[in-house]
């Protein structure tokens, strides 16, 4: 060999040597470092029990494992499972074009008999989704032919594409995992149609979640999931800032103060999304005291929301003027907001006889004073809590505050044990039809709450009826009627309009929000 051809020979070496090790383009650099396909994500409680038929379960792993008939977008309905559907002229019967060739992660066929299936599982336990009117107007389920399901329904309803779009109870679960067709008692798996499907857990601990090799749809570039548990904010943040996690994803999963941190760092990038959500306190007019409309305006006046939204929130969670943003359909109607004023709060109490008596107001030998019960798992609402029990002082109203842990709060709340609550609506895109639906029945605190209201009655038929008219101007009449009585009364105090919070390594990308504040859009993002 000459030395000529060796000399060649050993820089072709060479070369090859620099362009395995990525010294060469960024092409090359990509093929030595390929990007991240495993994203480690955290929630401050454990997965529960993932059935989608039911309401224990974390939404955002029940949003990953599990598909609907139609997803709900910016734009409107987006074909999923089915795609592509019929709505007869008086909007009373559905008929769906199902999918073909998709299947479970189990490998089950995923057709119109499954579909049927969950619907019947779903019905058979329907006084649990007694909060979607639909279920009560369901005539019938059907399968005209393999591929196709009809919906029947008694009467029209406006929103009933999007509660079969929204996380729970319309995802679809295979009928392997049922309990001899049945989920009101359970699910012996968790399997679905959806991107994901979950892999291993750890009670308390962590769940894994990997991408689903028989998905339909366009494959995820994060192939794997794994969320661990950390209860404490603070330790989220030292998580997140050690390496050890990658994403802190949700309303109340990282603090104002942490979000304000992070803006403008190198490291990290933070997203907010558009209200979603209103942060209020239900009065409950049935009360001794709270049945005094005056006291109750009274609490409005002395409510300072911008103060709690700077003071508490840094200005993230913005205040709010009325129970629903003005971006939520039907609610944008010029409702005057309770101004900040103790000057009128003082003046509405004075009025209605309610005189100093030391600290404290008194009338007919009766303190002026109330309870307001929290979340004892809420951080956020002991501050806010704490915060306005010494503003309400300041006009002579004593509160005293008292936090339950989760179960036994929301338990006090539906049964209407409470004079002020801690509460929040539905938020996007289940208001306003979902949250209002509610208040007709003792689902939450809403319906106890509203009994002290004259003309209670018409409220909740109006409701109903805005629910089931074709008439689109009858029906933002009606729900104007409804949401100024609300507001005339004086049952809820808005506090401040809720957001989706994220903080996550600058180089994890398109992470977004989508339509519900409890969907993590994991299948959008990448490194």
């Amino acid at each position: 060999m000459n030395v000529k051809k060796l000399i060649l020979m050993l820089l072709a070496a060479v070369v090859s040597s620099f362009s395995v090790l990525g010294g060469y383009g960024d092409g090359n650099a990509e093929a030595a470092n390929p990007a991240r396909e495993e994203l480690v994500f955290v929630n401050y409680r454990d997965i529960r029990d993932l059935n989608p038929h039911l309401y224990a379960g974390e939404m955002y792993a029940q949003n990953i494992i599990y598909d609907r008939l139609v997803n709900l977008t910016a734009d409107g309905y987006e074909p999923a499972l089915a795609e592509s559907w019929e709505i007869t002229d008086d909007g009373r019967v559905y008929t769906f074009k199902i999918r073909e060739g998709v299947k479970f992660s189990d490998g089950e066929v995923c057709d119109a008999a499954a579909i049927k299936a969950n619907f019947d599982a779903i019905i058979e336990n329907k006084e649990r989704h007694t909060w979607l009117e639909m279920m009560r107007l369901l005539k019938s389920v059907t399968t005209p032919g393999e591929n196709m399901v009809r919906i029947e329904l008694t009467a029209p309803y406006y929103p009933m594409m999007t509660e079969l779009g929204v996380i729970r109870p319309f995802g679809m679960i295979s009928p392997k995992s049922m309990k001899n067709g049945s989920t009101k008692d359970g699910v012996d798996s968790f399997v679905g149609t959806g991107p994901y499907k979950l892999t291993e857990f750890a009670r308390d601990e962590y769940a894994v979640f990997e991408a689903n090799e028989l998905y339909w749809g366009q494959q995820p570039a994060i192939k794997k999931i794994t969320v661990k548990v950390i209860p404490d904010n603070q330790t989220r943040i030292l998580a997140l800032e050690k390496g050890e996690i990658d994403l802190i994803f949700g309303k109340n999963e990282i603090d104002a103060e942490a979000i304000n941190k992070y803006k403008g760092s190198e490291k990290f990038s933070v997203a907010l999304s558009d209200a979603t959500s209103t942060r209020q306190i239900v009065l409950n007019s049935t009360a001794d005291i709270l049945k005094d409309i005056s006291v109750r305006k009274a609490l409005q006046h002395a409510t300072n929301r911008a103060q709690i939204s700077e003071g508490i929130f840094y200005g993230v969670e913005k205040p709010a003027d009325t129970l629903f943003a003005a971006t939520i359909p039907y609610c944008d109607i010029g409702l005057q907001p309770y101004e900040y004023d103790t000057a009128k709060a003082t003046e509405l109490l004075e009025q209605a006889g309610w005189k100093l008596s030391g600290k404290t107001r008194e009338k007919d030998g009766k303190k002026l004073a109330l309870s307001l019960l929290y979340n004892s798992n809420s951080v956020t609402e002991k501050n806010i809590a704490e915060y306005l029990q010494s503003e309400y002082a300041k006009v002579g109203i004593a509160v005293s505050i008292r936090g339950e842990e989760e179960q036994s709060y929301r338990d006090n709340m539906k049964a209407g044990n409470f004079e002020m609550v801690f509460n929040i609506c539905w938020g996007t895109p289940y208001d306003p039809q979902s949250s209002l639906t509610a208040m007709c029945l003792p689902v939450y605190g809403d319906y106890e709450a509203q009994q002290g209201i004259p003309d209670k009655k018409k409220i909740d038929e109006s409701i109903k009826k805005a629910l089931v008219t074709t008439d689109e101007k009858e029906r933002q009449a009606l729900f104007a009627f409804v949401l100024t009585r609300l507001h005339e009364e004086a049952v809820y105090i808005p506090i401040t309009y809720e957001c989706v919070k994220s903080v996550f390594r600058s180089d994890l990308k398109n992470v977004t929000f989508g339509q519900s504040q409890y969907e993590v859009p994991f299948y959008r993002m990448t490194f």
